[in-house]
Parts: structure tokens; sequence; C-alpha cells
């Protein structure tokens, strides 16, 4: 009873944080949609750092790494560098376009970085967003669904309902500026209750020392740095890994979830600040997950049916009084709708304003909102892929396809847009193909992909104009 009385109550605070952002509605759709460029920069991070650590990390990462060990934290400082890089590039130029051309959709972002699009390029980027964001949101919330099971014996279809509820309802009162304000509060829960955690696992085994002895015992190469692949031997192989996941940090820029938090900033001055918010919680947040995963392998034997997604819920769940439990759960709970809020409405932007020149009424965009809610919710209930292959697919499929075309404009490039509508063809079937043919096993599928988007701006020589690397 404690457990579930905990656990509903962080979620009615999640709530309340939501409806309380009715406050500073304009009760507009460009203020639904992006809060009228005015998030400040702590709020920006914070939310940022939230939606990036989703249900990947709680759930996805911590059975990776339960999996493979500590090679895991290439994930980490491959995803960190690469995120950072492109942040020099390409975010304060973004935050640029969407002011002076008023877009609210990522789409609208993509059609700007060239000479005027027509009717046939930007359809093409709301389709792709719909359809591969809309997959994301529903990995978040399968992500909670599997751990309401754990915990609660519920239903899986019980976590994607609530869930797929508790989003609606907020997003219902303050649009984008409510996922803003869950997000901090969420944030605040997600590292809270992976602190305890941690700590907890480590008390639990023995002290830090003893911890590292029982990790040693598991196998060899269990808490060996270098990532041991079978491919061309460990060193080549160790080298496409990390390679592959710094690709994969650089197409955050593709991600219209995230890029959307540094479209809504007051001004491109705040980056600095931003970045300095942002890099250290989320590189702290990232150890931290990396650790309860590595806990996880020794206080969880390895079992032939165990799903090892299912970790962080089951070690609170034996570990934790049933308040702090109901906190840790709250936590992932929190992830998985930091992240789905936001994909969710950038999918609402990109079905309003994407695929027409008319405006709809606020009304009509939140009954959008409303719909693709519960496509998400029915994809998540009968999705049987596991977490972390549904969250990588969908990030190297919008990374492939919208990522080059970013970063050709960040570097002085104007594509027309029959370019651009090859470069997002060229990357995203390359990235399907690759993965289809058994590529994935070599590298993540983002970097053949990203190659493969630039290469119809190559055969036009547009990256032979002079560079403009404005990193300021």
């Amino acid at each position: 009873m404690i457990l579930v009385s905990s656990f509903l109550f962080f979620l009615f605070l999640f709530l309340i944080v939501g409806v309380l952002s009715t406050l500073k509605s304009k009760g507009t759709t460009s203020d639904y949609l992006m809060a009228r460029q005015s998030v400040s920069a702590p709020v920006v991070a914070l939310s940022a750092v939230s939606t990036n650590n989703s249900g990947y990390m709680f759930i996805g990462m911590i059975g990776y790494t339960y999996h493979i060990g500590l090679s895991s934290i290439w994930l980490m400082i491959g995803w960190i560098v690469g995120d950072l890089v492109s942040s020099f590039f390409v975010h304060k130029h973004m935050r640029t376009l969407a002011e002076e051309n008023e877009a609210y959709s990522f789409g609208g972002v993509i059609a700007a970085c060239g000479p005027k699009a027509s009717r046939f390029l930007r359809p093409l980027t709301g389709f792709i967003t719909i359809i591969f964001l809309g997959t994301y949101a529903a990995a978040q919330l399968g992500a909670g669904s599997k751990a309401l099971h754990v915990l609660f014996d519920w239903p899986e279809a019980v976590g994607a309902l609530l869930g797929g509820f508790i989003v609606l309802l907020y997003s219902y009162a303050g649009g984008i500026r409510a996922s803003f304000w869950t997000d901090v509060a969420q944030s605040a829960v997600m590292f809270a209750s992976m602190v305890i955690l941690m700590f907890t696992c480590i008390r639990y085994l023995g002290g830090t020392e003893a911890t590292i002895g029982k990790l040693e015992a598991i196998s060899p190469t269990f808490l060996s740095v270098l990532p041991y692949w079978h491919v061309g031997g460990p060193y080549f192989g160790a080298l496409l890994f990390i390679v592959g996941w710094f690709i994969a940090g650089i197409a955050v820029v593709g991600q219209p979830h995230i890029m959307l938090r540094f479209m809504a900033m007051k001004n491109v001055e705040q980056m600095t600040r931003i970045r300095a918010y942002y890099y250290s919680w989320y590189t702290l947040f990232y150890c931290l997950t990396i650790v309860v995963g590595l806990c996880a392998r020794v206080i969880l034997a390895e079992a032939e049916q165990f799903d090892a997604e299912l970790a962080l819920p089951m070690i609170a769940m034996d570990l934790l009084p049933a308040a702090l439990a109901g906190l840790a759960l709250a936590g992932l709970f929190a992830a998985t709708m930091s992240t789905a809020d936001s994909q969710i409405l950038s999918c609402t932007a990109a079905a309003t304003l994407d695929f027409n020149t008319r405006s709809f009424t606020l009304t009509q965009t939140k009954c959008i909102t409303a719909l693709i809610t519960a496509l998400a919710v029915v994809i998540a209930i009968g999705s049987v892929e596991s977490i972390f292959n549904l969250v990588v697919i969908s990030w190297a499929a919008l990374g492939s396809a919208f990522a080059p075309i970013l970063l050709s404009y960040s570097m002085g490039a104007r594509p027309s847009e029959n370019c651009r509508i090859a470069m997002i063809i060229c990357g995203l079937g390359t990235m399907l193909l690759f993965r289809q043919i058994g590529g994935g096993e070599w590298i993540y599928e983002v970097f053949p992909g990203m190659a493969a988007g630039f290469l119809p701006l190559l055969s036009r020589g547009r990256l032979s104009e002079k560079l403009s690397w404005d990193s300021r």
C-alpha cells in the first residue's frame, strides 16, 4: 500500500505542475507548440536532459549494461561528446531559423535550410517525424508499462494507458510549456531515485571494494573498458563501436523532440549557460545509470528467462523500503513521460503544420494531440520489440533523415528542395537497408545513414563553397 501511495503521490505532483502551467498559457497555437520562444536557460537545459534521459536510460541502458558490462560506458562517452560537438554548430542556427521563419515545427526549420520549399519537402519531413517519433513515444510508454507490471503485477497495458492519460492531461493544459515545467520536476525525481538506488546497491553488496570484486568474478571482460568485438578483432571492432555512438551523439540534431527545446530558448546568447547545465547533469546521470546496471548483474542472477530491461524496478522492489521504491518507480515513469510528451507534441506540430498551409485552431491542435497519444498507446501495448531496440531504431532513422541537412546548413551550404529531399531519402533508406542486412552488428546504423545523407549534397558540389563555422 505504501509503495503504491508513494508512486501515485509523485505522479500527482507532476500532474499538478503541468496543470499549473496554464497560468502562463496565452491560449494560442504558437504558445502551445513553442512557448513563445521565452524559456530560460536552466529550464531549457534540465528539460533537454529529462527528455533525453528517457525510458531508454532507466530500462534500456541498464539492461544493456547488465549484459555487456563496463564497456557500455562508450555509449555515454561517444553519445555525449558527439552531442557536445554538434551543439557548437547547429543549435543557434535552429533557434534563429525558427524565429525568422516563425517555424513552430521541426519540418518548418528543415524547410528553411535552403531556398523556399514547395509542397513536397515539409509533408515528407512531417510524415517521417510522425512515424518514427510516434514509435519512439510508444517505446517510452512501453518502458513505463514494464515497470508497473513488475512492481504491481498490473497488466502491461495499464502502464501505457496511465502514462498516455497523464501526458495528454497536462499537454492539454499547457502544451509545450507544461512539458518544460514537468520536465524540471521529473528531472529532480529521476536524479534522486537513481542516486538512492546506486548507494543502496553498493551497500547491499558490501561496499565499493566488495562490489568491484564480485563484478570481476562474473567474467574476465565484464569490467573491461575496451569493447571486445568479434568483427575484425577486438580493436577494430571497438573502434567501430565507439565511432558509431559518437555519430549517434551528433545525430541528436535530427531529433525533433530534443531540438525543440533549443528552438524555444529566449535567445541564442544563452547557449553557453545551457551547455554547462545540460552536459554536467547529463554526464552525471549517465554514470549513475551505468553503475546501477553493473550492480544489477550481481544482485539479480542471470537466468535464461530474465528480462534485463526489468532490472531497475526489480532491484527497487527487492532492496528499497516501500516509500523509496515508489520514488524510484516514479523516477522511471517520470523519465518515460518527460520524453513521450515532448515527442507527442512534436508529432502534433508536424501533423498540424507540415501537411497543409491552413491554420489549425488551438482546439483542433489539441484534438490532434489526443489522436497521436492514442496511437502511441496502441503501439506500446502491441509492440514485441525491446525498449532498447525501439529507441535505437527511431533515433537512427531520425538522425539519418534530418541531421545531414542541419549540419550542412550550419556549415554554409544552402541545398535546394530537391537536394534536401534526396538527402532525406538517401539517409533514411541507407539506414534501413543497413539494418536489414545485419550491418548493425558491426556499427550503429546511424553512421552509414548519415554518411549517405550527405551524398546528394556532395554530388552537387555544395560543400565546395566557403564554410561558415559559427560556434559562439
